[in-house]
């Protein structure tokens, strides 16, 4: 490996030469902010995140599908790696400490189920499962209620950067992938009388709670108060059925209660409380063995597979 290897011209250094020779008088003539805008029409955004070392980072990121455009190891190391649009730059920085991180950047797609599939295939294969705690780490795509209840998963690499992919409506069209024409709306403006936003329009208390518990912990990286938050919520529906065996006895619909039983064992495991996220599991486990309609059944089925996914093997 040479000291600079350009594999690409798509990726160039950080720091490129001016496109006008020195001395050389630039038109001011013109509509300036109409060129500019020309010129902005065509470019492209790239973030430069802080790691330890960016061999490592190359490696982790290929082992997911990208690929390695650009790689300088002096006088300062650098790496650049590219997936389609998907363009990510590391440097490095000494002593760097993932927990201290706060780099983020955001990579906007269509559809964050494939991106998410890829990326957690390459995980299950470098790790044997897939990791939701420490570094590098990931997130299901979920409905987000910050996000206009468009789907976003979020993926902390090794070096404590968070890359949030988030779907985002293709332009010309109006809604969600499926077709939902409030998704793109977003949350109602402060001061009005109009109900925010909701990731599951007409839920209970269970649903909002859910709503709630992802923001915090999948946005905002804070899985201890989501948990608290939903476990409160399920414990409270959970008394409605006292007395009863029914695991379906709560007054909360099978659609609303599996997903948020699923994710309760996520945030168990990530808040390092693998026997509670056990007893979530197991009430998720009766909660399917019920006799339940084919609709409820398929959503207890998804959330069932979702938490052995993540659940620790005693």
């Amino acid at each position: 490996m040479t000291e600079t290897e350009h594999v690409s011209a798509s990726a160039a250094a950080p720091d490129t030469a001016p496109d006008t020779a020195p001395g050389t008088d630039r038109d001011t003539s013109g509509d300036i902010a109409a060129r500019a805008r020309a010129v902005a029409a065509t470019a492209f955004m790239v973030p430069m995140l802080p790691c330890a070392d960016v061999d490592e980072m190359a490696d982790f990121w290929t082992s997911l599908g990208l690929t390695v455009t650009y790689r300088q190891r002096r006088p300062n190391p650098y790496v650049a790696l590219e997936l389609g649009g998907i363009v990510l730059h590391y440097y490095e920085m000494p002593e760097w400490d993932p927990e201290q991180s706060h780099s983020t950047c955001a990579v906007a797609v269509p559809d964050t189920e494939p991106v998410h599939d890829l990326f957690a295939a390459g995980l299950r294969e470098r790790f044997g499962r897939l990791p939701v705690t420490g570094f590098p780490r990931i997130t299901r795509p979920r409905r987000r209620a910050n996000n206009a209840g468009l789907s976003g998963f979020s993926l902390i690499d090794p070096a404590g950067n968070w890359v949030r992919v988030t779907h985002v409506v293709p332009s010309g069209t109006s809604g969600d992938a499926d077709g939902d024409p409030d998704a793109a709306a977003g949350p109602a403006p402060a001061g009005t009388d109009v109900a925010p936003w909701s990731a599951t329009p007409g839920g209970g208390p269970v649903a909002r709670a859910l709503d709630t518990a992802v923001v915090l912990a999948d946005s905002q990286g804070d899985p201890a108060q989501a948990r608290k938050i939903l476990a409160g919520a399920l414990r409270r529906a959970a008394g409605t059925a006292a007395g009863t065996a029914d695991p379906t006895a709560t007054g909360v619909p099978v659609a609303e209660l599996a997903p948020a039983l699923a994710y309760l064992v996520e945030l168990c495991v990530r808040t390092g409380d693998p026997e509670a996220a056990r007893s979530a599991h197991e009430r998720l486990a009766d909660l399917a063995a019920a006799d339940l309609a084919p609709a409820d059944r398929n959503v207890a089925d998804v959330a069932l597979t979702e938490s052995r996914a993540v659940l620790p093997v005693p």
